[in-house]
């Protein structure tokens, strides 16, 4: 999403109009010093807060299919569209309601997306029919955009010196929310409901909703323009095909008609929003920008890692589930698997901490690096041996070490690259890249773990083996992606450290913005 050409942003204090490729030549983020309209502590937890219920909503519901399958009387296909609904309204949602939030404010667009994340964990909480917790599930979807707008939200509000490590921080709460969604299902089930898996959220983001209408200011950075019509209807068809395809397609067949169908209609619809984008003056999504090469290489690096992060989920916990009777596995219940991936969450929470320090001292390049190889190291260790549970407590502790120093560090090279008006979409769109490396990982792992399963209906070994393998290959050439983000330079010595995730002053009126502040 960029602004008009030629036009900045509207407000008084402002950053100077940048286009996407002078941010591309530059290498240097531009940003408003905060006017002290909010306590940023305050604020930040107001966005963790609303965070933390979306991503927990994100994966909670994964050990509790079952259970509610048999509640609600319907078949595994029905059950599965409880994910595949929520992973397509996010999908869409993202990317159009962070433009909306850059055009008519992030704190409005924030206040609607907790209000319809609170409105759809009630209607699941009081539900009793797979219908009505599909519809709910699609509304959940819709808090999807918490991230791009918190992104732009941290960038206008706090000071300079605090943007990276609170960015990488809200970063890492997507696999922190994650991992405690995991590990929390079965406990909560068994206690309680698997309605609670609901209330619970609920209850979060009423609170994240007051906190918000209370602590946090409206935004001082706008974009000009309008919503691209078009061009949303292009991008949401083109996504609902690719999603879809990825998701049906183990049940379906990666053959069949309807299969093979969606994909080509992906194909077409991509073409076609790409064509609507190119030719508008006002475009949803800025494809130029998309094209800067810290944009570009750090969006593969994302897809990449999603493949792996998300396949996690296909992989291990029913790895440790399987029966020790089978011939491996470790006959774990869902709360045991849960509790065997606690070290993940922690280790995420820890690095989440330090990001801040981490980047200021070697810019947010190198912790995406380090973190794609360390989590390809997880899943190497688990393919050599995964017949004890410390296998998969190291593992587990490896792989958040490993996510959660890039997921943090995306989303800094990422804002870094960018004109301050554009933070939501630039940001969305890579929010958006991973969640579609989620979906073609745990269709290929899916694929792989059915083609081949023993007379118990299990899969064979070697088939969590070679999936593992595949996850190996995507993260280190992710690691690689990584390493080729371009490293912006300061230009005040010509040979000075690397500028990414430091915040630059404004500029004076018709200045660029390229120098970095001191310290």
């Amino acid at each position: 999403m960029s602004a008009e050409p030629g036009i900045g942003p509207s407000r008084p204090g402002a950053a100077a109009p940048v286009s996407g490729a002078a941010a591309a030549s530059a290498g240097t983020q531009h940003h408003v010093r905060a006017p002290g309209r909010g306590n940023p502590t305050l604020i930040f937890l107001t966005l963790a807060l609303g965070a933390g219920a979306y991503t927990v909503l994100q994966s909670m519901v994964l050990p509790a299919l079952p259970t509610i399958q048999r509640d609600v009387h319907t078949s595994q296909v029905g059950v599965t569209w409880l994910l595949t609904a929520f992973l397509l309204s996010a999908s869409i949602a993202t990317p159009i309601l962070g433009r909306v939030g850059d055009l008519f404010g992030k704190r409005l667009m924030l206040l609607i997306v907790f209000a319809a994340l609170s409105v759809g964990s009630l209607l699941a909480g009081v539900s009793n029919s797979i219908g009505l917790l599909i519809l709910a599930r699609v509304i959940q979807g819709l808090a999807g955009a918490i991230f791009p707008l918190s992104y732009g939200i941290i960038r206008d509000e706090f000071p300079p010196a605090r943007v990276p490590a609170a960015i990488g921080l809200m970063s890492a709460m997507l696999g922190i929310g994650s991992g405690l969604g995991i590990v929390l299902a079965g406990p909560i089930i068994n206690a309680f409901s698997w309605h609670w898996l609901f209330w619970f959220p609920l209850m979060v983001s009423v609170l994240a909703l007051a906190a918000t209408a209370v602590f946090v200011p409206e935004s001082p950075v706008r974009a000009r323009g309008t919503v691209n019509l078009g061009a949303a209807v292009a991008l949401a068809a083109w996504l609902v095909a690719l999603l879809l395809g990825l998701s049906q397609g183990t049940s379906w067949g990666w053959t069949a008609p309807g299969t093979l169908g969606l994909f080509a209609g992906a194909v077409v619809t991509f073409a076609l929003w790409v064509w609507v984008e190119s030719r508008s003056a006002v475009p949803l999504i800025d494809l130029k920008m998309m094209r800067i090469p810290a944009v570009w290489w750090t969006n593969v690096a994302a897809l990449l890692l999603g493949v792996g992060m998300y396949s996690t989920f296909i992989v291990v916990p029913p790895l440790m589930q399987t029966p020790r009777r089978i011939g491996y596995g470790l006959g774990a219940s869902v709360t045991q698997s849960g509790l065997y991936m606690l070290p993940s969450t922690a280790a995420m929470l820890v690095i989440s901490l330090y990001i801040g320090r981490l980047t200021s001292r070697f810019g947010a390049k190198p912790p995406l690096v380090v973190g794609c190889l360390l989590t390809a190291a997880s899943f190497v260790l688990l393919t050599v041996a995964h017949d004890q549970p410390w296998n998969f407590i190291v593992m587990t502790a490896i792989q958040g070490i490993g996510i959660g120093l890039a997921f943090s560090s995306m989303a800094n090279l990422i804002i870094a690259a960018v004109p301050i008006e554009a933070t939501g979409a630039a940001t969305g769109m890579n929010s958006n890249i991973r969640t579609i490396g989620g979906s073609i990982g745990s269709g290929v792992v899916a694929s792989l773990l059915a083609a081949g399963t023993l007379p118990s209906g299990y899969p064979k070994e070697s088939g969590y083996t070679v999936s593992m393998i595949v996850l190996v290959i995507a993260t280190v050439v992710a690691a690689v992606a990584a390493a080729l983000v371009p490293v912006a330079r300061s230009r005040a010595g010509g040979s000075g450290r690397a500028a990414e995730g430091i915040v630059a002053e404004p500029a004076a009126p018709g200045q660029l913005a390229s120098e970095p502040a001191a310290g």
